[in-house]
Parts: C-alpha cells; structure tokens; sequence
C-alpha cells in the first residue's frame, strides 16, 4: 500500500468541488493521516467547502500551482503523496478563453510534478476527465476505456490531456511513481453553481430559466462526487503505477432527462427551461467503462442515481446561504454572457 494510515497528503485545489470531498474522505477514513491543502481559491475554490474539517489534522495555504517556489515552501520532504485536482474546469470558460486553462491545467501540473520529484514524493495522482477521449456516437455500445485515443474537442479538454502526456512523461523519463484517473460528470453538495446540475437545483429554486444547450440530447455518465473520492483514495492505496483507471457509475443520462429530474423532485413545472444556442464544438456522449477500477481495486459506487440526487437536492435545500454567496459577484456577470440570462431574472 502506497498511503499509510499515518501518511502526508498534498491536495492541490482541495477547496473545491471534488478536492474538498477528498480531503473531508481523507480526514474521516484515515484517522492518523495528514493534509496540506494547497488552492489558489479562484472563483470556484471556496473556503465555505473546508468548513468543519479537523484542523490539527488539516491545513490550509493558499497558493498558485504555477508559483513554484510556494509549492516548494509548501510541499515538505515528509509528504507521500500528492493528489492534483488544481484546474480551470469549465468547457465554457475554456471557450471564451483558452489561456487560463494553459497556465493552471498544463504548467501548473509541469510545476506539481517537478516539485514532487525534488520533494521526493511516493505517488503522484493526477485527476483528469474523460473529455480528454472525445465524443462518442450516439446510440452504440460503444465506451470509453483506458486504451482510448485522445480526441479532445474544447480547450479545456485539450489541456488536461497535455497534462497527462506531462505526467507520463514524468514517469518515464525520471521514474516519478505516477497515477492517473478519468471520471465523466460530478454531483454533489458545494458544487459551483455554474455547472450543469446545480445551476438547475438554484435556478428551480427561484423559478428562473433553466438554460439548455441545442436539443438537450447530449449523454453525459454522472456520479456522485462521494463515489468518485473513494474511487481515488483506491487508486492512491492500490493502484498500480504508470496506470490510467476510468472512474464511472454506469449512468448514461441525457441533459433533457437531467434537467427534468431535477423538477420533478423540487416540484417545479417543465416550462421553466429554456432552449439556448448550443455551445462550439459541444460533444454528443460521454461514457466510461470502469471494468478495470472495478476488478482490479474492487471499487463500486454506493449511490444511485435517484439517492444520489435526492442527497444533492436535499443539500442545497439546506444550505441556502452557501449557494446565495457562490452566485454572487463574479459568477453573475459569467452568466449573463454565456446564456443571455440575467441571474434573477424570471
């Protein structure tokens, strides 16, 4: 086992969506271990996330993955493992502007995986998506696997692939103990409301528009945030070096039958989506086949689709106050632009 119960962790973005899930997994289920969480806590990253996380065990230092010399400072020759979820995430962001996404998703990682060879780590996880593999087409049996060939389709995609070439590359050419993981679309509780899912949970909430990209038949594999954490804290125990694994619940859905989930459950009439103009380059489907995760490390996601989204829902119904503060400021103006739809605004 590469992480001990007593190991170091170095988190990079742990204030966000999935980072802050790993860290609280990390804190809760390996008792002695612990956790420098390092995040540059841009718009998405949220100190609101780390509320309530055991702070002898748990520190927090704001940084830049692409400042090397703070990721030196930060990073000590006692850490065993670092675990990089650091990235610009959003496809539509990565469309209005691609340099961003060059900086964090491909120096950033460059930096991360330089400073862990200096340091010395045991393991490098690097956390990348399946939008990395393409499109898929639509109404096959076709999945991704971890043989796939890189197509990415959007600028973001496009650079976390760079990342992974970056991180095999680590491996190969110095002898960095390197990970990979792959996952398609995330849920869960604190997530940025400018994602797909909880930007429909807030805006049913306030019954305003719903925007739906094209016809709202693009497939995407969803799972719960909490099932994609134990599913790289299995990787960071077991798995086998120089190795990708494809992390997915077997949850093909369509956006149109997202979206309508969605209000059915809040109770809210269909009339309030709102068909927009698609997005350049928008890929069909996505779908992973986890066979490999799942024989070889023996993960298996715990949530259903329907108890997962009755745990999301439920979340954001009672944390009123976290999602008010997400969809301030920044996230307004972003908003406005992508969709023409002004936050508010029925």
């Amino acid at each position: 086992m590469v992480a001990s119960k007593s190991a170091t962790f170095f988190v990079a973005g742990g204030a966000g969506f999935i980072g802050s899930g790993f860290v609280a997994l990390l804190l809760e289920t390996l008792p002695a271990a612990t956790v420098v969480n390092f995040d540059a806590l841009t718009y998405a990253g949220n100190l609101d996330n780390l509320q309530g996380l055991n702070q002898e065990r748990h520190k927090f230092i704001r940084g830049d993955i692409t400042d090397r010399s703070s990721v030196l400072d930060a990073l000590t020759d006692a850490t065993d493992v670092v675990v990089n979820f650091a990235a610009e995430s959003h496809v539509d962001r990565s469309i209005l502007s691609a340099n961003e996404f060059i900086e964090t998703n491909v120096l950033g990682a460059q930096v991360l995986l330089d400073c862990a060879r200096e340091r010395k780590v045991r393991r490098f996880v690097q956390i990348s998506t399946d939008e990395v593999m393409g499109s898929l087409p639509e109404d096959t049996d076709t999945f991704f696997t971890e043989e796939s060939h890189f197509r990415p389709n959007s600028p973001y995609a496009a650079s976390k692939a760079a990342a992974e070439h970056l991180v095999r590359a680590a491996h190969h050419t110095f002898g960095l103990d390197t990970v990979i993981t792959r996952c398609g679309n995330n849920y869960g509780p604190r997530q940025f409301p400018e994602k797909f899912l909880p930007l429909m949970i807030a805006n049913a909430l306030n019954d305003e528009p719903i925007p739906i990209y094209g016809d709202g038949l693009n497939v995407r594999d969803w799972i719960h945030v909490d099932d994609h954490c134990r599913a790289i804290l299995k990787v960071v125990e077991a798995g086998r070096s120089d190795t990708t694994y494809n992390i997915g619940a077997r949850n093909e859905r369509r956006n149109i039958e997202v979206a309508t989930s969605v209000l059915d459950q809040l109770g809210k009439p269909h009339s309030l989506l709102k068909f927009v103009k698609d997005r350049p380059g928008h890929d069909r489907r996505y779908a992973i086949n986890p066979t490999l995760i799942e024989t070889e490390l023996g993960w298996k996601p715990q949530e259903t689709w329907e108890s997962g989204l009755r745990k999301t829902i439920d979340w954001y119904l009672g944390n009123p106050r976290w999602v008010d503060r997400a969809r301030s400021g920044d996230y307004r103006q972003f908003y406005a632009q992508q969709y023409g739809i002004e936050v508010g605004a029925n």
